[in-house]
């Protein structure tokens, strides 16, 4: 185990402001990797967590906190938060849609036992309001019961077949033939959550830097050395010209947690074997809300699960909003730098209402055209794609790579929010055995 070395002095946004000489000419073809790098200005740290969303905030967490760790965690946006972590569902899951002895699976049942008592503890806003999920066929039936049986694999309790009739008795607006039952399910506020955390890990000699991208790395030896640079100068990047470093970092330990760019960042790891990172998918999906009315339902309401996602789905605020998503809509990733500046098309169209519609009326029928209104998007990184099979969390430390000190995080979609916790103290386990 290394241990800690104290040596983040400065946040690395003030180490940018005392570069000697930011206006450096780009370095020559001819240059080797090794000189060309020797002009840069280096700082050693502790734990590199590259990523500032709930799971990169809950490594740094569990890292400072519980393993009392010194961490810098780096994000190219203004702020934590910023990606998939804040364009979700805020549902706190229960375990049921993933196969047993997955990642996902464990993950999320352990995750969601840590998140009910970190919420508790810390009195973050959340309530366990449960969930019905629905067949609204009998060709669905089957499919309803294999979750069922699945969720009980993976050791989720409570789980409950009801009938159509029963179900309506406790959401009269719905309509189902028969719906399974899931008590542990649940809604938390995401921000209050993420900002819980950071104020936690920044007491435990945490350092958040934003507007602080990572563009890259090399190795040294059996050192890693991160490239970094500010947000504004890769955001005027020409794209033609070699994407040059304001600063290396030498961290003992690295943890790619960037969620959407993190297979993009790890490309750009000179040394790290090609062959294991995974290809990226994008799936981008809208919430539209509904408007001018009492909210219908008192529970999270689920459709059988579709190809890419859970369906189009009933999600509560704790305000008691209704909010009606995710949709799947497969989209073409974008090149590896506005990846990592989270360049993508939020965007809600209104006309994507009328694929909504028909979707929510097979178990609500009761709603009125022009209730819709758009609400808000986020896209999840997915390890496969359109007709494909759904892949699980891909956790790589140094028994896939072979490199000491290095984890990435790829693929860390829903269940991502429920299992970060469990998600940081797999990767705590991983780093400091």
């Amino acid at each position: 185990m290394v241990k800690p070395t104290n040596t983040i002095t400065k946040t690395v946004l003030q180490k940018f402001k005392n570069i000697s000489n930011p206006s450096r000419t780009p370095f020559s073809s001819s240059s080797s990797i090794l000189e060309r790098y020797k002009s840069i200005p280096k700082e050693k740290v502790d734990c590199l967590v590259i990523g500032a969303g709930i799971v990169g905030i809950a490594v740094a967490k569990e890292l400072s906190v519980n393993h009392g760790r010194e961490v810098l965690v780096v994000d190219s946006a203004p702020i934590f938060g910023t990606g998939t972590s804040s364009r979700n569902s805020e549902v706190i899951h229960a375990g049921i849609y993933y196969p047993p002895n997955s990642l996902k699976a464990s993950f999320c049942v352990r995750g969601k036992e840590l998140l009910y008592k970190y919420c508790k503890d810390h009195e973050i806003p959340h309530k366990q309001i449960g969930k019905l999920i629905v067949a609204t066929g009998f060709s669905e039936v089957p499919k309803l019961s294999a979750l069922m049986t699945q969720g009980i694999q993976n050791g989720v309790e409570g789980l409950r077949m009801m009938e159509g009739y029963e179900a309506t008795t406790v959401e009269p607006e719905l309509q189902c033939v028969k719906a399974l039952w899931s008590p542990s399910s649940g809604i938390v506020d995401s921000h209050s959550l993420m900002l819980s955390l950071v104020g936690e890990a920044e007491t435990h000699r945490t350092t958040f830097s934003y507007n602080t991208a990572v563009i890259g790395g090399h190795f040294e030896g059996n050192q890693i050395q991160i490239h970094v640079s500010g947000s504004n100068a890769i955001a005027d990047w020409n794209g033609r010209s070699e994407l040059d470093s304001e600063l290396i970092l030498i961290p003992n330990l690295v943890v790619n947690s960037a969620g959407l760019s993190a297979p993009a960042i790890a490309k750009r790891m000179k040394g790290l074997p090609a062959g294991i990172i995974p290809a990226s998918q994008y799936a981008r999906g809208c919430y539209f809300t509904l408007s001018n009315t009492k909210s219908p339902f008192k529970h999270l309401i689920y459709p059988i699960p579709e190809v890419g996602g859970l369906g189009v789905h009933v999600t509560l605020d704790l305000n008691g909003q209704v909010k009606f998503g995710p949709d799947v809509e497969w989209i073409k990733g974008t090149d590896d730098i506005p990846s990592f500046l989270n360049m993508f098309d939020y965007s809600v169209h209104e006309d994507r209402a009328k694929q909504f519609y028909p979707a929510i009326r097979k178990y609500y029928p009761g709603l009125k055209d022009g209730s819709l209104e758009p609400g808000y998007a986020g896209i999840r990184p997915k390890l496969s794609g359109p007709e494909e099979a759904p892949t699980d969390f891909v956790v790589q430390g140094e028994d896939i790579h072979g490199i000491s000190g290095l984890v990435n995080l790829f693929g860390i979609e829903s269940p991502g929010l429920t299992s970060s916790m469990a998600i940081a103290e797999h990767v705590a386990a991983k780093l400091l055995k």
